[in-house]
């Protein structure tokens, strides 16, 4: 499964532009971490795509995730004002990881 979170908008969106977005292979985790972004992911895109955000909310962020598994491409969106618990969980640990790195 690879795992893509491309980050748009708030007050830093000038530095975010043109930045590709993060990308994550599972099968470069070690089992136990691959098997709790899995559930999380899977979680995530049972709970379905966030509400669309809000007018007027111009410096919240917003957060695209993409999931490509087994041949599936699901693409979740949310933003810090309007996100599932699922997607924001998801989020949280792809956010963890990618700054761990």
């Amino acid at each position: 499964m690879k795992i893509s979170l491309a980050q748009h908008g708030g007050q830093g969106a000038g530095v975010l532009l043109q930045r590709p977005p993060l990308v994550l292979d599972t099968a470069t985790l070690d089992p136990a971490a691959a098997k709790e972004l899995s559930e999380l992911a899977a979680a995530a895109v049972a709970a379905g795509s966030s509400p669309p955000r809000p007018a007027g909310l111009r410096d919240a962020m917003s957060y695209s995730i993409s999931i490509q598994d087994q041949g599936h491409d699901t693409v979740l969106t949310g933003a810090d004002t309007v996100m599932s618990p699922e997607f924001a969980k998801l989020l949280a640990w792809l956010q963890r990881h990618f700054r761990s790195r």
